[in-house]
């Protein structure tokens, strides 16, 4: 892992990157608008970095993309890897690994989500107070490497309270609609039934996704302060429960991409 590591760092120092402040992590149906804010860009592809997976699903881009916002240099992962892809967890979490020996010292995650919370709409956004791991299977699993971190990473407060606060001023500044809660991950590809849904929010679940808790645990292993926002894409209502279209979903995640984009931008000029 180490020299996978390594090398894949070297490869992106090797076209000019070097020393960004803020890591962005932009999912399903996200990341065109906020790719725009972004000046002075250097855009790799994923296929081409030394032990990157590919990203394989149609709504993800697969580009690393190295510029300037708001004063930052910021490193963006325009599509992310998951589970169901058939990856490994070390697999799906090397870009956050690879982020962090870069330099990066903040990490911004999106991604989009079904809620459970019936109060809740389409279109809205949730910001993650923290979550309930349902993959099956965690990235700090096996041998371990103090370089990376601990043994036993504690994960009493996953999510950054610092970077938490900051997004809900700004959400109250702006007027945008900010709920905050859990997010459950399930290993997909499939959405849930109805039974599953009612289980998930009996246990303690705001929002279901495919995403992004293994790259909040590989970031706290590292130390890496970080915060997560997932779109609400669809309402997980199970005593009315309708098929859901994957390309509504993924339209849903764009229609919502502007409310997002300002709360990181706003963000990203606070840190």
């Amino acid at each position: 892992m180490l020299n996978q590591i390594n090398e894949a760092v070297r490869f992106i120092q090797s076209h000019g990157i070097t020393q960004p402040e803020v890591g962005v992590i932009l999912g399903t149906g996200l990341g065109n608008r906020f790719v725009k804010e972004m000046k002075n860009t250097v855009v790799i592809n994923y296929n081409s970095i030394p032990h990157f997976p590919i990203s394989t699903v149609e709504s993800h881009k697969g580009k690393l993309i190295y510029g300037e916002l708001k004063g930052k240099r910021i490193l963006a992962m325009q599509g992310r890897f998951h589970y169901y892809e058939g990856y490994d967890m070390s697999q799906i979490t090397l870009p956050v690994r690879v982020m962090k020996f870069l330099g990066i010292d903040y990490l911004l995650i999106s991604n989009a989500a079904g809620t459970m919370n019936l109060k809740w709409k389409k279109g809205e956004l949730m910001l993650i107070d923290d979550h309930i791991n349902l993959q099956g299977d965690n990235p700090l699993r096996g041998e371990n490497f103090e370089v990376l971190g601990p043994r036993f990473p504690d994960m009493s407060r996953p999510y950054s309270q610092k970077l938490n606060n900051l997004l809900i001023a700004i959400a109250k500044k702006k007027k945008i609609k900010l709920h905050q809660g859990v997010y459950v991950a399930v290993q997909g590809p499939n959405l849930e039934t109805r039974a599953e849904y009612r289980f998930l929010h009996r246990i303690g679940g705001d929002a279901v996704g495919m995403s992004t808790v293994p790259e909040v645990l590989v970031a706290n292993h590292m130390g890496l302060a970080c915060c997560a926002i997932s779109v609400i894409t669809d309402e997980c209502d199970p005593d009315n429960l309708k098929p859901v279209n994957i390309s509504h979903i993924i339209k849903t995640a764009e229609a919502s991409e502007a409310k997002l984009t300002e709360l990181y931008v706003d963000l990203i000029s606070k840190l």
